[in-house]
């Protein structure tokens, strides 16, 4: 059994009771404690981490079509262990899934996850003003054990409406994820483009994630904007 925690905000501390398997972000061990010698060892996923050959297959290959591509690395453990995990010093903010829980969330902010939750990709269809694209990640609960670690650009805020049912407005770059009360809840984009887009004149914010007071949900947005590619 594993247990997801964190130390000083940016590095994850995962413990193992037994023997059990972690996924991670490639790289993404910094040390680790065992009894009697080392009991974990790392592989690296070429596909997924689906136990099924053709499931892992079409699951990389939607991945790479929509951009949301995580190397992977599978961590297995043979005995009580404590090991450690970060990111370039980001921020480390855990959640433990319910059962048929899901939350969206963009690949670059994936840190870890147990082998409890269910990794697969959802086209969205928002988000094409964004360095956001067409899809999101997920991580869908599938049993008691279903720890997320996720990453973030600077300490993250959340925005919640599931009591004051208010509109929750957010740049597209610097959402980090997002969990529905009653199962997936993706935003409706938002534009405001004039004609002072096209002279060059535009404030910066002219698109947002929106979801609306009816849809019940929490927002995890992270104090920094992705960057363009070009």
């Amino acid at each position: 059994m594993l247990t997801f925690e964190t130390v000083n905000e940016l590095t994850l501390k995962v413990t193992c009771t037994g023997n059990d398997v972690l996924f991670t972000k490639a790289g993404a061990f910094i040390a680790g404690e065992s009894q009697n010698g080392k009991n974990y060892k790392f592989e690296k996923l070429l596909l997924g981490p689906q136990n099924n050959f053709a499931q892992a297959a079409l699951g990389s290959f939607l991945r790479r079509v929509t951009g949301e591509n995580l190397p992977l690395m599978k961590v297995t453990m043979n005995g009580d262990s404590v090991t450690y995990y970060a990111n370039f010093g980001q921020h480390v903010v855990i959640y433990k899934l319910a059962a048929g829980e899901t939350v969206s969330v963009e690949s670059e902010n994936i840190l870890a996850f147990t082998q409890d939750c269910k990794y697969d990709v959802r086209f969205i269809g928002v988000g094409i003003l964004s360095q956001k694209g067409l899809a999101t990640s997920t991580l869908t609960g599938t049993g008691n054990n279903a720890y997320v670690a996720i990453l973030s650009d600077g300490n993250p805020i959340v925005l919640s409406n599931l009591q004051n049912h208010s509109t929750i407005s957010v740049d597209p770059d610097a959402v980090i994820c997002w969990m529905g009360q009653s199962g997936v809840c993706d935003p409706s984009i938002r534009t405001d483009i004039s004609w002072k887009n096209f002279i060059g004149q535009a404030s910066g914010e002219s698109y947002s994630f929106e979801w609306s007071g009816s849809q019940a949900v929490s927002v995890i947005v992270q104090p920094s904007e992705r960057q363009s590619c070009q």
